[in-house]
């Protein structure tokens, strides 16, 4: 297995709110761990928000005794929740913090997500597949036929989420379990790349092939040639290569 992260700060933002972290070796009762998140609030805040939750989360799955997965994700899910929000009580800079968070892990052929916010998880081979559902205003407006997806990249509201890790007392990931095909290559991004990206044109990126450092960084170029106007981070897994 080969992966490879970039984040970038992008064009128009002077601070990264985005954070990730991954380890292919085992990490507490999971085979392995890949985490993006998105933060948001001011300043000093989103950023905060996101590196605390992806530090904490591994911490969490470190220590947990469950040895099963979807328990594990869980439970860190709504752990890292409540500690978010009491580090948000810590001064009057961190109020309204919060942060998306996308946890993967792969087991053998499966791969096993949770997802909160609307960060995403792709598998990608034959086509492209959004295997995590966003949890935000425009997508509410898709589900219910008021908004047509392609219209929902560029719509006014793209970056009005409705569940977020720090924001309510209690949050339920939402869960996602999928076979992942020989050949697969899986995409976890914030969206800072999404925004400027439509997915038609990340599956065509991605199937340039290369290694995963070359997918990611022409992945981060194309968010960039298209405006860089978020935060961009782009995680590419590539579990059957041994390069």
């Amino acid at each position: 297995m080969k992966v490879h992260a970039v984040t970038d700060v992008g064009r128009v933002r002077e601070t990264n709110q985005d954070f990730c972290s991954y380890t292919t070796e085992p990490i507490g009762a999971l085979p392995n761990l890949f985490l993006v998140a998105d933060g948001m609030g001011g300043h000093r805040s989103g950023d905060l928000a996101s590196r605390f939750t992806v530090e904490t989360f591994r911490e969490l799955v470190q220590n947990y005794d469950s040895f099963d997965t979807v328990t594990i994700l869980t439970d860190a899910v709504k752990e890292v929740n409540k500690l978010l929000i009491r580090k948000s009580l810590e001064s009057p800079d961190y109020e309204g913090m919060g942060t998306t968070l996308v946890a993967a892990t792969i087991e053998g052929n499966m791969l096993k997500v949770a997802n909160v916010g609307d960060s995403r998880l792709y598998l990608i081979k034959d086509d492209i597949c959004q295997i995590t559902r966003d949890h935000s205003l425009v997508e509410e407006m898709v589900q219910r036929g008021q908004l047509e997806k392609d219209e929902a990249r560029t719509h006014a509201n793209k970056n009005i989420i409705t569940r977020a890790i720090g924001v309510d007392n209690d949050v339920t990931p939402e869960l996602f379990s999928v076979d992942i095909e020989k050949g697969s290559k899986i995409l976890i991004c914030t969206d800072g790349l999404t925004n400027m990206v439509d997915d038609n044109k990340i599956e065509r990126l991605v199937k340039k092939g290369g290694t995963v450092r070359d997918i990611t960084e022409r992945l981060v170029t194309a968010a960039l040639d298209g405006g860089g106007k978020d935060n961009i981070t782009v995680m590419v897994i590539d579990p059957d290569s041994e390069r």
